[in-house]
């Protein structure tokens, strides 16, 4: 099977016996089963950004041309079984959306330009059919700023602008029939079934003739500023981001159980209150949960966890039992969880245990480049087998994470750079092949992902 992962767009590949790869940083393989992908974004106009290959067996730049993602790719997303990758070009004036074949690494259509900037990006199933989240989208005639369009990835264009104000987030079902659309400032989701909307603008959210619930759209209220889900069979768990975000109520968890939005009368589980909710991840029972809860978030001095730090503000990991649907850590500052501040929209799980959880905008400390004394920037490592936690002396947002299950190598895309993380040490890996821990992608890396499994 083939493997390969996308990022910023750096694409990550591990090089057959057919052809050389040098301790110099490059692979010359053409033929790559272990693929990464980085996204490049890059400022200069003699130099192009795309998505461009790593080889994930030895974590070198490969010889092979990118594959499209515009000037400045920032977001990208990959189909569930990873034949699709497509990225969003942040670049001024382009807010196109670029797809590729990761079966024969070769582009999908032209490209499909957006109404605005994209903040959320999904490909649910092995189709070449995308949503973006546009909150800038402009729905001429009517008091709605906001939508999920519809790409047709093959054919460079959009289907159906479906109007959701301020859409900020959109999550898939696990078919992908049906999608939760999370919007800045409410407190209500809206469910969307795009299989059934209409050409061109469809305003069925806001028809006074035929109002929600109809056979395009449903509002669901009753949460706290959610802002995300993560979904684990028919049960969602939506993350309610409460005073971090402008609400009035503390940071909670709640259940809703996804059979029952065709019912019409949705079956939403009670609040559990945790100390922060903006991203999370499963692993077994357990619910990973990473926010500051407040706008800030807690003064580091008054967290055990968070030690000697120059850092004034710390955001916090919580962990929901989920069979007892309780946090143990919430509201208990002897035994949280401390991790940088800044808004947390980014986590992965190494195949060891070790959870990657990084933030943007977060309050850097010191100079990676020229370090005295205490460095620190936006990324946090949570051993789960032990309960320590290490914040590694780097700098910058934490703009992707991916891990692999047959390495215990984690990739970060961090302040622009492509990091090498080995997760038996927590630190970065040093060898011939990446002799400052560091794949030299040239240009801003602003996310990673790996199209091949393994």
């Amino acid at each position: 099977m083939n493997r390969r992962v996308l990022g910023l767009a750096v694409v990550l590949g591990a090089a057959l016996n057919l052809g050389g790869c040098s301790k110099s940083g490059t692979t010359t393989t053409r033929f790559l089963p272990n693929r990464v992908l980085a996204a490049q974004a890059v400022s200069s106009a003699t130099l192009s950004g795309g998505l461009y290959f790593v080889n994930g067996a030895n974590d070198t730049l490969a010889s092979i041309p990118p594959l499209s993602g515009g000037q400045a790719p920032d977001l990208m997303a990959l189909s569930p079984t990873r034949n699709i990758v497509a990225a969003f070009d942040g670049a001024p004036n382009s807010n196109t959306v670029f797809a590729s074949d990761t079966t024969k690494d070769t582009s999908l259509g032209q490209g499909v330009h957006l109404a605005g900037t994209a903040t959320s990006l999904i490909v649910p199933t092995s189709s070449p059919l995308a949503y973006a989240a546009v909150p800038s989208a402009v729905v001429s005639g009517y008091p709605v700023l906001g939508a999920v369009q519809v790409l047709d990835l093959s054919g460079g264009s959009v289907t159906s602008t479906i109007a959701v104000n301020k859409a900020e987030t959109v999550v898939a079902t696990g078919t992908g029939s049906q999608l939760l659309v999370f919007s800045n400032d409410s407190d209500a989701i809206t469910v969307l079934t795009p299989g059934v909307a209409l050409p061109g603008v469809d305003l069925s959210c806001y028809n006074p003739n035929n109002p929600p619930p109809n056979a395009v759209c449903a509002i669901i209220a009753g949460f706290n500023r959610p802002v995300n889900a993560i979904l684990n069979g028919t049960t969602a768990y939506i993350l309610n981001c409460g005073f971090e975000c402008g609400g009035t109520q503390q940071a909670t968890v709640q259940t809703l159980d996804l059979n029952s939005l065709s019912s019409g009368k949705p079956i939403i589980g009670p609040p559990v209150q945790v100390n922060g909710a903006t991203y999370g991840a499963l692993s077994g029972n357990k619910l990973y949960l990473a926010g500051n809860g407040t706008p800030t978030g807690q003064l580091c001095s008054t967290l055990k966890s968070a030690g000697t730090t120059a850092a004034t503000y710390c955001g916090t990991l919580d962990i929901v039992d989920l069979p007892t649907m309780t946090d143990p850590y919430f509201n208990s500052p002897s035994t949280e969880i401390a991790i940088p501040d800044g808004y947390h929209d980014r986590m992965d799980m190494s195949i060891n245990g070790h959870l990657f959880v990084g933030s943007h905008l977060c309050q850097n400390i010191g100079d990676v480049n020229n370090p005295n004394g205490e460095v620190r920037g936006c990324l946090a490592i949570y051993n789960t087998n032990t309960g320590t936690t290490v914040i590694p002396g780097d700098n910058g947002s934490v703009d992707g994470l991916q891990s692999f299950t047959t390495r215990d190598i984690e990739y970060v895309a961090e302040g622009g750079n492509l990091r090498v993380y080995d997760t038996t040490i927590d630190g970065l890996l040093i060898n011939d092949f990446v002799p400052l821990g560091t794949i030299p992608v040239v240009g801003y890396v602003a996310d990673v992902k790996a199209v091949d499994f393994f």
